[in-house]
């Protein structure tokens, strides 16, 4: 029989830092609302290999529930004495938890975790809406918006509807580009071959040279590319025209959900819709794969008319509170 006290212990928000076998990993994740890419063990396997971190991964209960699945990225020299720890987009929120309330005591308990001292630094990019008392709950547990920080939004499309709804609720003029794209002799394949693939990585990294944007680097998709690819989890689509590449996108699938990652088109695959075809082949591609959940990418501005590309697709958009540090 458990005692009072150990009943009391128990039912107060707590976490349990565990080593996860990938069955089980793969079930909580599962579980969870909206599983995003920053939050799958490939990516912290990815990042942790490049910035020699480790990965600490576990469950937060409330009243002895299970409420959500965190993993954290650690660095630490001296024996901790100087100690870095990242959590970003998390906690992934189990059904029926995600409030205010649940976030409150979760940051509450985090900070117990990791309490402010002198040679730590806390880097935390909070998955939740983006509401006035999230910054309160923030601030009051010792967390400062980063001075760089804007709130963070991105995309998200349900793909659960069959193929003929999610066109209907495409934007008219993807639709009509679609439409277009369907009729320009394009060749759209999901074979990635070396040269193909050895295409797209250059002409992405020319493309993010010339146009100055902010994107993953050639080393970290490198890494995430190997580490997806264990699970046949990498999805490339290539669109040719004359045998020719002339646009492709890079997509991640975690679980029930995926992410686009990157992508390129050329002028001509511009003029020809290419981008269109590609991933309304993807989508459909993802549906057979039992993904739910498709993350289009953060959106900011509409340099280029790349946010109102994807807002075309018919998802919705999602504002979190953006980078915290403390």
């Amino acid at each position: 029989m458990i005692s009072q006290n150990k009943a009391l212990q128990l039912n107060k928000p707590r976490f349990v830092w565990r080593n996860f076998t990938p069955q089980d990993l793969e079930r909580y994740y599962n579980s969870a609302q909206k599983g995003n890419l920053l939050q799958s063990y490939p990516y912290a396997v990815a990042c942790a290999k490049l910035n020699h971190q480790t990965i600490r991964q576990g469950i937060f209960y409330i009243e002895n529930q299970p409420a959500a699945l965190c993993q954290i990225l650690e660095a630490g020299f001296i024996k901790n004495t100087v100690h870095a720890a990242i959590l970003d987009r998390g906690p992934l929120w189990f059904k029926n938890y995600g409030s205010e309330e649940d976030f409150a005591l979760f940051v509450q308990q985090f900070r117990r975790e990791f309490p402010a001292r002198m040679g730590r630094k806390i880097r935390f990019i909070p998955e939740i809406k983006n509401t006035p008392a999230i910054h309160r709950i923030m601030k009051h547990n010792g967390f400062k918006q980063a001075a760089d920080s804007k709130p963070y939004k991105t995309i998200w499309l349900d793909l659960r509807p069959d193929l003929d709804t999610l066109k209907k609720n495409l934007d008219k003029k993807w639709r009509n580009a679609l439409s277009k794209s369907q009729k320009q002799d394009l060749k759209i394949t999901m074979n990635s071959t070396p040269e193909l693939f050895s295409w797209f990585l250059k002409s992405y990294a020319q493309d993010k040279k010339d146009k100055f944007y902010h994107g993953a680097s050639l080393k970290l998709l490198s890494n995430l590319i190997y580490e997806f690819s264990r699970g046949k989890n990498v999805l490339t689509a290539y669109a040719l025209f004359d045998e020719k590449p002339i646009a492709a996108i890079l997509i991640f699938i975690h679980g029930n959900s995926a992410t686009y990652q990157i992508g390129y088109t050329s002028a001509l695959g511009r003029e020809k819709c290419a981008h269109n075809a590609l991933l309304w082949n993807a989508l459909t591609a993802l549906k057979g794969r039992n993904v739910h959940d498709f993350d289009l990418g953060g959106i900011i501005g509409d340099k280029d008319g790349i946010t109102t590309f994807k807002k075309g697709m018919g998802g919705k958009i999602i504002e979190t509170p953006g980078l915290f540090i403390g």
